[in-house]
């Protein structure tokens, strides 16, 4: 039989299988979503541009901008496309457990993958819509500098502390119902303060500091600095990788002590 034969399910090492698992998950999950849409992968990125269409309008046509940097809707889009990523896996992390309490009681693949289908759909969703952020950038005429190389290492940060975050979340709105609402209400806030329709350099001397333990303004400033190298942050993204490991750790930990009671309350 030949070497390069495939391998079966039970040969594979526990990472193959975890990732083999996850990737099956996620590939359902997409497929779901865009089964019966029309439109399929525009629906993925029409709410970010309707939102950076707006946000552009009214500081660029109503109001005099003095925030952020030209051109503004690259500027707002290379922000706003991974807060899609992030604000859409949390969110739906709040219901992980309990949109499919009986097929994660039937089956016994890790529990984690549950919260990490989500980040990873999501994440190719996010990175589905570059594209566009290229497209909009050539139309308007940003250019793409050396720091583009940091993108990669924007990713892995966000993937991390999405995936820390919703192994926090996903465990803790199945005995704490009400947390989901709240949930939803810190992501509203944290929209907004986050350096996304400005930049943490437009916030006052006071709050730059503090700017910087918000984990997605050093993940913010790497995507932009592909395109705006002034906004590249190494103070805030060095507290992004270090918030970006608690979260994960916390969340793992939490995870890991909240599992057998989750399984019995779901």
């Amino acid at each position: 039989m030949s070497s390069f034969a495939r391998v079966r399910p039970q040969q594979r090492t526990p990472f193959a299988r975890y990732w083999h698992s996850l990737w099956l998950l996620t590939r359902r999950d997409l497929r779901v979503r865009y089964s019966t849409s029309v439109l399929g992968y525009f629906w993925s990125i029409l709410d970010p541009l309707v939102m950076a269409g707006i946000y552009w309008f009214v500081f660029t046509q109503v109001f005099q901008r003095d925030v952020g940097a030209t051109p503004y809707i690259v500027f707002l889009l290379s922000a706003l496309l991974p807060w899609m990523w992030f604000n859409g896996a949390i969110s739906d992390c709040t219901r992980a457990f309990l949109r499919e309490a009986k097929l994660i009681r039937s089956t016994r693949i890790p529990r984690t993958i549950w919260v990490n289908r989500l980040v990873l759909s999501k994440g190719i969703e996010f990175l589905a819509s570059i594209p566009v952020l290229v497209l909009f950038a050539i139309v308007y005429g940003a250019e793409l500098n050396a720091d583009a190389l940091f993108f990669p290492l924007a990713i892995l940060l966000q993937a991390s502390l999405t995936a820390g975050v919703g192994l926090l979340i996903a465990p803790l709105v199945v005995f704490f119902r009400d947390l989901e609402r709240a949930v939803k209400l810190i992501l509203r806030f944290l929209f907004y303060a986050s350096p996304i329709i400005y930049s943490t350099a437009d916030l006052p001397a006071n709050l730059h500091f503090w700017a910087a333990f918000n984990p997605l303004s050093g993940i913010f400033s790497l995507y932009r600095s592909a395109f705006f190298p002034e906004q590249l942050d190494w103070f805030a993204v060095s507290m992004s990788a270090i918030l970006s490991l608690a979260f994960l750790a916390v969340g793992l930990f939490v995870f890991s002590r909240t599992e057998r009671a989750v399984l019995k309350e779901i």
